[in-house]
């Protein structure tokens, strides 16, 4: 009988969020169960907005002592040969994942084909579950948002705007990010706020709400929900935008094979993509036509 679940997926939050429906499907075949998360400490506090997870923690933490947790039946959804390894010696009777990084420990294992990108994140994350046997009719992903941890503004018209990506061979150039903001400042009267992290500085003129480094992952997902739109690259804060209900403009490349918006484009409907083969091929006339139209339904 299963009665406790270990679902590891310990890097980033964009691909973090996207194993929603896989933990999702895992809930609702174990409904009785304790499911536990172990993620990336940076990604904790955003984990406990997961409806369908019992318990949220840090990867690293509880690895070292995985045996006294006694879990039934362990996921691995981001393969490590570390991760394998100690969910075999943790003794944990039905380990799942892909067979790579020795999936040979494994009692379930898949072959990965993901780096092919001719399917989403999410339908993957599926695939790998289903090895159980294991569906969900709800492939939505989705978050609890407490929209009081932000409280800088109130309005009924916010566009914020993304900049930044952890991958430069993903990165529209910043200049045209920024004018694109001014832009739809001026031109269309809607508050822009600009979001996210980084350590560059960028000069926006006096009309554009500079929040960059100013929100912790739980607040980014409480100013977004206040949004009604999301302009971004390929990022976290594009699949945490989804997450909370808010349509996207995302900015993607098409030339490199498992990169695409196909893969990782943002999940649900009502989203925007652009892709092309250059990112430089993509123009803020383009992209601020986008902004028009999505802003009009």
């Amino acid at each position: 009988m299963i009665k406790k679940i270990l679902v590891i997926r310990n890097d980033r939050f964009g691909e973090f969020l996207l194993n929603i429906p896989a933990i999702r499907a895992l809930k609702e075949a174990y409904p009785l169960a304790e499911l536990t998360l172990g993620v990336n400490s940076a990604v904790c506090e955003l984990g406990n907005a997961v409806e369908c997870a019992d318990q949220v923690a840090d990867w690293e933490k509880i690895r070292k002592r995985l045996r006294q947790y006694r879990f039934d039946l362990c996921i691995v959804l981001n393969p490590t040969k570390e991760a394998h390894q100690s969910i075999f010696l943790a003794g944990i009777p039905v380990r799942v994942g892909y067979d790579r990084k020795f999936g040979f420990l494994l009692t379930h294992k898949l072959k990965d084909t993901k780096h092919f990108g001719n399917r989403h994140e999410v339908d993957c994350n599926l695939e790998l579950v289903g090895l159980l046997g294991i569906k969900t009719s709800d492939k939505s992903v989705r978050l609890r948002v407490d929209g009081s941890l932000y409280k800088y503004f109130i309005s009924q018209k916010v566009v914020i705007v993304h900049p930044f990506t952890s991958d430069p061979v993903k990165q529209w150039p910043m200049e045209r990010f920024v004018h694109l903001a001014q832009r739809i400042k001026t031109e269309l009267g809607v508050k822009v706020v600009i979001a996210g992290r980084s350590e560059k500085v960028l000069q926006l003129g006096e009309n554009i709400i500079n929040m960059v480094n100013q929100t912790s992952l739980p607040e980014l997902a409480a100013l977004l929900k206040r949004g009604c739109l999301l302009v971004s690259g390929d990022s976290g804060p594009m699949h945490l935008a989804a997450a909370v209900g808010i349509p996207v403009i995302a900015l993607f490349r098409n030339d490199l094979v498992g990169k695409t918006a196909q893969r990782w484009g943002p999940w649900g409907s009502g989203h925007v993509v652009i892709e092309k083969q250059s990112l430089e091929d993509i123009t803020v006339d383009e992209v601020f036509d986008k902004v028009k139209e999505v802003l009009s339904r």
